[in-house]
């Protein structure tokens, strides 16, 4: 008997099964398809506050969000690092007065030691305006944090792990059923194989799949529900020097990002658009992709072009719906439907919305909203607690890659750069006793040994070359297809699709 089933591996499902495991209550979760493989890992990348959310009033939401941005770069300094934002003044949008002002609310919701204020940039005369068109000469520069979202997931559901939760992946609930006491639920793994579970309490961290789930049960009357919004992106070949970000303002109100990325590359994003699972395979459109490109090209010296593309992808928010007339200004606040039918059934949570920031204060929330029906349930534990890897000062990131360095100094500067930005202290796990190249074995491409693929088998739930090479890693944007096919066909990756 489990006290929590969870359904949903994205980041809402695995904070909660990592904060409840560690307040002594015994978790399962299961994930229909690989952690963050929807939702998850298909994000701007960003820890922030939401700057754009202040013109809708949502100042909760900024102030929880502007909150948790050092509380989880302390937590995860190796996968989340602080950013700096570039937002260039133009004429006919958004006056400089009104942005000084959001901004100075930005620096001041809430309490903050890691990340700088803002500063007025002169952009004719600045490093940070020499990519921008000329007619641009004044903005302004904020921080935020960037995030390896898929990571985040995974090292979530690691720490879960360690901790005594049971973690299926590729795992579907294919039925629900319920009593006074406890859940049963029906786990069916791709393979087809079938396992009975039962539990105390359901968490439905579905996501997009949220009502689905909770048709499964018979909560078909539920008043509340989710508004499928895609957000789609682009990379591009790298636009400009420098490890700074540009948020650029659109004639429709929104805002687009340019961020650095994977070190060669510009990220470009994003979209908003409703979009129903009616309409199939989920990607970028060409109106989208050109939205981009001509958004970006109105503030950068040369034009954004489709020839600059190397790679897109899209996601869906599973937003809660609040009958927002545009996509745009839906709210990106989470929802909870507790429902346990006059407290005469076992109880079942549902989620709608959230926001990758703001998953750990949603977990701490999901347990307190729970913790009437475990009567020993500990206390909130998770904001003081590091992510696996992530064991050493937010502040001290230059001094532990060069302590790296010395004792690897057989490892290329920039393999070992990306090692540490996604392992941090469990880089020694990754490369054990390992004294050459020759000796982390056979060499996929890109930096990508067998000794890191063995480690994310074994230790961080993949199983596909998809899972290793765009969520647990971003390499492939660099290897080839020849060598992305040459490692579906590792030993361990086709066992684990009983092909081998």
């Amino acid at each position: 008997m489990f006290d929590l089933l969870i359904i949903g591996g994205g980041i809402n499902g695995v904070g909660i099964a990592r904060d409840a495991v560690g307040r002594g209550l015994k978790v399962v979760l299961c994930e229909q398809n690989d952690l963050a493989s929807s939702t998850s890992s298909a994000s701007s990348k960003l820890i922030h506050g939401g700057l754009r959310y202040l013109e809708t009033y949502e100042f909760r939401l900024v102030r929880e969000a502007l909150g948790e941005r050092e509380t989880l770069l302390r937590m995860a300094p190796h996968i989340i690092w602080p950013l700096r934002f570039v937002l260039p003044i133009d004429k006919g949008l958004r006056p400089a007065w009104l942005i000084r002002l959001g901004l100075f609310l930005y620096d001041h919701l809430a309490k903050r030691s890691l990340l700088p204020g803002i500063k007025t940039l002169n952009l004719r005369t600045c490093q940070q305006g020499k990519p921008l068109n000329e007619r641009l000469s004044k903005g302004f520069e904020y921080a935020d944090c960037w995030v390896d979202d898929a990571r985040l997931v995974v090292l979530n559901a690691v720490d879960a792990a360690e901790n005594g939760a049971e973690i299926l992946t590729r795992t579907t609930c294919s039925a629900l059923s319920r009593s006074e006491t406890y859940w049963t639920a029906a786990l069916t793994t791709a393979e087809g194989t079938t396992r009975e579970v039962k539990a105390k309490a359901l968490v439905n961290a579905a996501g997009p799949w949220v009502e689905d789930i909770q048709g499964k049960f018979g909560r078909l009357s539920n008043s509340r529900g989710v508004r499928l919004i895609k957000g789609s992106h682009i990379v591009t070949k790298k636009l400009y020097e420098g490890e700074h970000a540009y948020i650029f303002q659109s004639p429709d109100k929104r805002v687009i990002f340019a961020i650095p990325y994977e070190h060669n590359y510009t990220l470009i994003g994003t979209t908003d658009q409703e979009w129903s699972f009616e309409e199939g395979e989920l990607k970028i459109s060409p109106e989208e992709t050109e939205y981009l490109c001509s958004t970006a090209s109105q503030y950068f010296k040369l034009p954004v072009t489709q020839d600059d593309i190397v790679w897109s992808y899209a996601g869906v928010r599973p937003l809660y719906d609040d009958k927002s007339s545009s996509a745009s200004v839906v709210t990106r606040d989470y929802v909870f439907d507790l429902d346990a039918a006059n407290d005469t059934l076992a109880p079942a949570l549902s989620i709608f919305g959230g926001k990758i920031t703001t998953y750990r204060r949603l977990a701490e929330e999901a347990l307190h909203k729970l913790a009437p029906y475990f009567t020993a349930i500990g206390p909130a534990w998770t904001a003081e607690k590091a992510l696996p890897g992530g064991n050493f000062p937010a502040d001290k990131v230059g001094a532990f890659y060069d302590s790296l360095c010395a004792q690897y100094a057989w490892i290329p500067a920039a393999q070992l750069h990306r090692m540490m930005q996604a392992y941090g202290t469990r880089i020694h796990d990754v490369i054990g006793k390992a004294t050459s190249l020759d000796d982390l074995g056979h060499h996929f491409g890109a930096g990508l040994y067998e000794a890191e693929v063995h480690y994310l088998y074994t230790h961080e739930f993949a199983r596909t070359a998809d899972d290793i090479l765009w969520r647990r890693t971003k390499l492939g944007l660099r290897l080839s297809a020849h060598e992305q096919a040459k490692l579906e066909t590792w030993p361990a990756l086709r066992h684990a699709r009983g092909t081998g």
